[in-house]
């Protein structure tokens, strides 16, 4: 029996690896966090991947449904069969019916051989059926069908065919409210939860911030150059920042930042991101707003430059346009900003 640990808590797991420490923290398989939410995660994973039932996957947009499957997927059973995604809000519904069940030769124009649908497919795989609540109300009753009697008919056949694919199911809606709206058949979304996972956001895990830059510092870093790393400040920025666009926003706002970068270290004006005035008023110095009062011009460039950085939401080439200097001349002055 081999023992492994997730956020600090120990699991076994027969023989197979379910649960790591990797070199940022504590997570599951390529899950990053020590949080309590996360660790919660972790837990439920690691049991719902033992498992043949559904799992329908709950979370916001970039915070890592399909990496969770992938997850659910590679550490059970199945491991060593096909995962299967399909994105249902990208295709039509005769398309999507075409992917999941197949079609026969002839079925209709442009068919011109049989093909295996993905849940066929799979065979004793998984099947991911991602922004499940945009698939049509007329192909939900066939989806049911297939789920309950693990069995598919073709487009254009009259045979069935046994299927013995896992199916998890990912939406970044909450189906309770989808289905009294009428979008999703009540049927299908209590076949489709035997078990709900639900992602916590980035805002509610903030304490992972710094495990997750380092991977993502490390992921980017160009080869060959000096490790980067964020100061202080542009730690703070972060912290500060809501991440509508959860954890996809922050490896964008990582990689962009690598890629611009000119110096070892970044610095919150690398990170094109909106500043909030509560992170502006914790800089050096007094406040912007300071009425009545006379400061030296040097304070007054400094307040004035930060706060073109911060109205062109952290973008330098902007602020600079906006200042009427150039860009060298803006790092050469945040440089001069940072605190000794």
């Amino acid at each position: 029996m081999l023992n492994h640990v997730v956020g600090g808590l120990e699991r076994s797991n027969g023989n197979r690896l379910l649960c790591n420490q990797n070199g940022h923290g504590a997570g599951y398989g390529p899950l990053i966090g020590s949080s309590p939410p996360m660790r919660e995660l972790c837990e439920k994973i690691a049991k719902v991947s033992q498992g043949d039932y559904a799992v329908l996957i709950v979370g916001e947009t970039g915070t890592g449904k399909e990496l969770v499957a992938r997850c659910i997927h590679q550490t059970g059973p199945r491991a060593d069969r096909p995962f299967l995604p399909i994105d249902c809000s990208t295709l039509t519904s005769t398309l999507i019916e075409c992917e999941l069940f197949g079609h026969t030769r002839g079925a209709f124009t442009g068919a011109v051989r049989t093909k295996e649908g993905l849940l066929e497919a799979a065979g004793g795989g998984t099947v991911l059926l991602d922004e499940v609540n945009e698939m049509s109300i007329d192909l939900q009753p066939k989806l049911l069908r297939a789920l309950e009697e693990k069995e598919i008919r073709r487009v254009g056949s009259v045979n069935r065919t046994k299927i013995n694919a896992r199916v998890l199911a990912a939406s970044n809606r909450d189906l309770e409210v989808a289905v009294r709206q009428g979008t999703i058949r009540q049927d299908l979304y209590y076949r489709l939860s035997v078990v709900t996972l639900r992602l916590p956001p980035l805002r509610e895990r903030k304490s992972d911030m710094p495990l997750l830059v380092n991977h993502f510092l490390e992921k980017f870093q160009p080869p060959g150059q000096p490790r980067l790393i964020l100061s202080e400040g542009a730690m703070e920025c972060l912290m500060d920042h809501d991440w509508p666009g959860n954890v996809r926003e922050l490896k964008n706002c990582i990689e962009r930042a690598v890629g611009l970068s000119f110096g070892r270290i970044l610095e919150c004006g690398d990170l094109a991101i909106e500043l909030k005035a509560s992170f502006l008023d914790s800089l050096p110095g007094v406040p912007f707003e300071k009425p009545n009062s006379f400061l030296p011009l040097r304070e007054l460039e400094r307040r004035y430059i930060l706060r073109a950085l911060a109205d062109m939401g952290g973008n330098k080439l902007l602020a600079a346009q906006l200042l009427g200097i150039g860009k060298t001349t803006l790092y050469r002055k945040l440089k001069t900003y940072r605190p000794a």
